[in-house]
């Protein structure tokens, strides 16, 4: 725009307007027929790719019901508290090794239920050496041969995920499998005593889109190195093209889901679809020349063209000045609220466009002196945040009473009990000091826990219990730093001053997509404010951190907004339940 003067700058739209009318008279015998070709060739392919989506949609649910049953059989060995004992025995007597392999058959049959639909080989290792399959002529891999094999060194890389990979046999038979794998692993103390693996020849994963191929339409499955893993073009399988990744970024970028590009000398119409239980890729190339062809008459698209432009011309010139008029009039007032007064709305005349624009645009003024006045509250909201933040700190007194207790227990000659409590109190430092990250996993707030308690019980008995019921498959999930231990000392330090004995659980498990966390005691109870369900206290403590309990509630509902937060119910005499809740994170 910086071409035209001044004073027509207000007029610019109706002036690039009326120059492109001219250029379109002018281009428009050279281009038109180009243009509604290529968007007629467009238009088919759209259409086309669509209905070829709704069959990859089709393929990738056969895929995904594929791993369904090799999660089940892989979860069922797992579950199998008898294969771990046979795996973890360290030595067998011809007895016992013949026992442990009748009862390891057994077993793998119970499992191959599972995979009633599928031809396979499954095959499970042992630490201790100890292995089994159930058919090696389907899967002639030896022991030896698996063990130092890229598919172990892959397993074993990822141990919690169950991964597919290619085999490509090399004895002369040419044979291809897909091998699924996954470590045994002690799901409560991380221990790997054993892998196991479910072995495929390519053409069960073949049969899954065989049937949607043909004459210039073709499927590969590849995976993230870029490799051919399953194809009906068989000749390519295990081969390594260069562009295959490439395309799969720009179908991910292209809002249509496919693109044309060039494979293999020729144009292809190339969709894919990302299979996340392999981690691989489902691409479908359709050579672009088979399928459009010669559908299109040019002849004829090229006098239609013509006849709608020059109608078309005439409509845009007569109107395009009528048009601008209005808009013309709006933006010199629009630059004139954004240059000189910030409250200054505009005036909606004109064009039912124009009019809705100029209202749009008083709107927004409106919204955003909302959003300003909004973000001030916030940025106040965040440095209250911060500023209970900077309360997370061990409280001095805490450090002192320690300290003390243990150099009376050396005093005393108590070895193992002054080990245990400086054990507990460097590991207290380090996950609450040390530790940089503003989250912990529910493990690292338990074990925080446990050490807080057991410093406490070495200074003052242990007249109150406490107790952990925390569901195996939350141990992961991540929360917020130190958001337990504030209930934790209010139930020692607060809910047992009339009873001298009593009880203290931590709970945690998951409902649905919410982590629920409870601390939970047997002792005094306490009146509830009825308008929060929060205690009203103020004192100060000289505890472990001084971190509030109202301070608790609003740094969750600050972090995760105002669904999630802390109830706390309670009755005199009957003692006091805490309730977190909290969206489940696993980063």
């Amino acid at each position: 725009m910086r071409f035209i003067p001044e004073r027509f700058k207000h007029n610019g739209l109706f002036i690039v307007m009326f120059f492109i009318t001219v250029m379109m008279i002018i281009t428009v015998s050279i281009t038109i027929t180009w243009t509604t070709i290529r968007m007629s060739e467009q238009f088919f392919i759209k259409k086309f790719s669509i209905t070829n989506y709704k069959v990859m949609s089709q393929v990738k649910e056969s895929f995904e019901s594929f791993n369904y049953s090799v999660v089940l059989a892989s979860n069922n060995l797992l579950q199998s508290n008898m294969i771990k004992n046979i795996l973890t025995h360290e030595q067998f007597s011809n007895k016992e090794k013949l026992s442990a392999y009748f009862n390891t058959g057994q077993q793998l049959k119970h499992v191959e239920t599972n995979l009633d639909a599928y031809e396979e080989s499954i095959l499970i290792m042992g630490r201790n050496g100890f292995s089994f399959a159930t058919n090696r002529a389907y899967w002639p891999i030896t022991d030896e041969e698996l063990r130092t094999s890229i598919l172990a060194s892959n397993t074993f890389k990822e141990p919690k995920k169950l991964i597919y990979q290619l085999d490509k046999r090399k004895d002369g038979t040419n044979r291809r499998f897909i091998v699924a794998s996954k470590v045994l692993m002690d799901r409560i103390n991380g221990t790997v005593y054993g892998s196991m693996y479910f072995a495929f020849e390519e053409s069960e994963f073949r049969r899954f889109f065989t049937s949607y191929t043909g004459p210039g339409n073709n499927v590969f499955v590849v995976d993230k190195q870029g490799i051919i893993v399953s194809s009906n073009r068989t000749k390519l399988i295990g081969k390594k093209p260069a562009d295959l990744l490439s395309y799969a970024e720009k179908i991910e970028k292209s809002s249509d889901h496919y693109i044309i590009e060039n494979f293999m000398g020729k144009d292809q119409i190339i969709s894919m679809e990302y299979l996340p239980s392999f981690d691989m890729y489902l691409f479908n190339m359709i050579d672009k020349q088979k399928a459009v062809g010669d559908l299109i008459d040019k002849k004829d698209i090229v006098l239609i063209s013509m006849a709608i432009v020059f109608v078309a011309l005439i409509i845009v010139f007569l109107a395009t000045r009528r048009l601008t008029n209005s808009l013309s009039s709006l933006v010199k007032q629009i630059e004139d609220a954004s240059k000189h007064e910030f409250h200054q709305y505009v005036s909606s005349a004109g064009t039912y466009e124009t009019m809705k624009i100029g209202n749009a645009f008083n709107s927004m003024l409106d919204e955003l002196h909302l959003y300003v006045d909004q973000l001030v509250e916030s940025q106040k909201q965040k440095r209250n945040a911060e500023l209970a933040a900077l309360q997370q700190q061990i409280n001095p007194h805490f450090l002192y009473n320690t300290l003390t207790s243990i150099k009376f227990m050396v005093q005393q000659g108590g070895k193992e009990e002054t080990e245990a409590t400086i054990n507990a109190l460097i590991s207290l430092l380090q996950n609450t000091i040390g530790n940089v990250s503003e989250t912990n996993t529910i493990s690292q707030e338990v074990d925080n826990l446990k050490n807080y308690v057991l410093i406490n019980q070495k200074r003052y008995g242990n007249r109150i219990k406490v107790n952990y019921f925390v569901a195996p498959d939350c141990l992961g999930y991540h929360v917020p730093k130190l958001i337990l231990q504030p209930f934790m000392e209010n139930s020692f330090f607060h809910g047992f001053n009339r009873k001298m004995s009593g009880f203290i659980n931590v709970l945690v498990w998951k409902e649905e997509s919410t982590l629920i966390c409870e601390v939970v005691d047997n002792g005094d109870g306490m009146e509830i404010s009825s308008e929060n369900k929060l205690p009203n206290t103020k004192r100060k403590q000289q505890m472990f951190s001084g971190i509030g309990v109202r301070n608790v509630h609003e740094r969750i509902q600050l972090i995760y907004g105002e669904p999630f937060g802390v109830t706390i119910s309670s009755e005199v005499g009957e003692g006091t339940k805490v309730r977190v809740e909290l969206p489940i994170s696993s980063i």
